[in-house]
């Protein structure tokens, strides 16, 4: 404000003087317009030595001025050097999160709005067979696995996906996307082939040694049979060491059954044929009695007739385990209810039971293999803590999730939920 107070200042006493001398000589109009002319002129030649000055960039020194000018040239500069300053900050930030990038172990792309490639690390490179001259690159063009690029088009990226290497197939990647900012994307891959590799030995192992003790267990209870049938139960002793052995060997079996149909279900092909799921589920209710446990308790409702496609041995061992854990879970004198029905968006199966609950805490747990919930009932429920998962594996298995809902005292509901894409005639 002080500079535009000094240049009125100056204007008015140009004024002044233009008309004191125009009085004196009889040229008030002629010095007036000659003053707004040498003024105008004046604020041109500024103008433009200033528009030549910001066509350069601004970065260097400016011109000489004087007043208003110079205070403009001087804040315009301040500004610029400011911006530069700014600038080479986020070039020293960039340049570190680069270096940073670069030297991580797991590969990181960065996508734009429209799947393109921004910037990929070293090991993207590596294991992308990425080139710096893909920069702009869409990636479905570069990686082309049907089931990556069906996961990129989902817009779904709470679980990952696991490809192999496109330089090489025996390399397993674990790809993840995050979204972030305005359409970016940050696309991480991670080397799991050691892991997978792991896991496919623990499977094997698994399975290996479940099959192995298959033969002397049947062996051993042939045997235990044997002597129960032999037993004249003058011996108290003898006949509940059978008795005990007996029960022994048949949780042993049911564990061996167990953790064969999960290595199965883990590794074996899937055959696919229309289940009749209504028929299948009315002859799982029938069956109440060959689970040891009382009749008349188990409640269906069948509001479709909608059929899936899947495996019936599989979609039987689920839906077995869960009305056998809602009858187990609950007292003699409550209700099972089973139901079968559809939505817009899925075919749905409850299981519903009013036993004891479970924790919130235990919930995201139960479908671990052998977790067991410690319950309050009298007798000690039996049971090889394999069932969940099971119905886990095999739900999976079928493009269907499951969610539990318990509340302790009141009871708790299955759900498993089938895409409506797998209805069948």
């Amino acid at each position: 404000m002080r500079v535009w107070g000094t240049e009125i200042t100056n204007i008015t006493i140009l004024l002044l003087l233009a008309l004191i001398i125009g009085g004196v000589t009889g040229h008030v109009v002629g010095l007036l317009f000659l003053l707004m002319l040498s003024i105008i002129v004046h604020q041109f030649i500024q103008i433009n030595r200033f528009e030549k000055w910001i066509r350069q960039g601004g970065s260097i020194k400016y011109p000489k001025a004087k007043g208003v000018w110079e205070e403009i040239y001087y804040h315009i500069y301040r500004l610029k050097k400011n911006e530069k300053r700014r600038k080479k900050k986020l070039r020293v930030i960039i340049d570190q999160f680069r270096q940073s990038t670069e030297a991580l172990p797991d590969a990181v792309i960065i996508l734009g709005e429209h799947d393109e490639i921004d910037w990929s690390n070293k090991a993207a490179r590596q294991v992308f067979g990425l080139k710096t001259s893909d920069k702009g690159q869409r990636i479905p063009n570069l990686i082309r696995f049907p089931e990556f690029i069906r996961y990129l088009k989902s817009a779904n990226y709470k679980q990952s996906v696991i490809l192999p290497s496109p330089l090489d197939s025996k390399i397993s990647l674990e790809v993840r996307v995050i979204p972030y900012g305005a359409g970016l994307r940050l696309l991480l891959a991670q080397d799991v082939t050691q892991l997978k590799q792991m896991e496919r030995m623990r499977k094997d192992f698994v399975a290996n040694v479940s099959h192995e003790l298959r033969t002397p267990l049947t062996v051993l209870k042939g045997y235990i049979e044997t002597l129960q049938d032999m037993d004249d139960e003058n011996s108290p002793l003898l006949t509940s060491s059978f008795i005990q052995m007996h029960n022994q060997t048949e949780r042993m079996q049911h564990l061996v059954d167990d953790l064969l149909l999960l290595a199965r279900l883990e590794t074996q092909q899937k055959k696919t044929k229309c289940v009749h799921v209504p028929e299948l589920l009315t002859q799982i209710c029938k069956e109440g009695d060959s689970l040891g446990l009382s009749n008349n308790r188990i409640q269906l409702t069948l509001d479709t007739t909608a059929n899936i496609v899947g495996e019936e041995q599989e979609l039987r061992s689920a839906f077995t385990n869960l009305v056998s854990n809602a009858l187990k879970y609950s007292t003699d004198e409550t209700t099972v209810k089973v139901r079968w029905y559809q939505d817009t968006h899925f075919v749905i199966l409850t299981v519903e039971d009013q036993g004891e609950g479970i924790a919130s805490h235990d919930i995201p747990k139960i479908t671990e293999r052998f977790y067991r919930v410690e319950t309050k009932h009298l007798k000690k429920v039996s049971g090889t803590g394999l069932g969940l998962a099971i119905v886990k594996h095999v739900l999976m298995r079928h493009d269907a999730h499951l969610r539990i809902t318990s509340e302790l005292s009141v009871g708790s509901c299955f759900t498993c939920y089938f895409p409506i894409k797998r209805i069948c005639n």
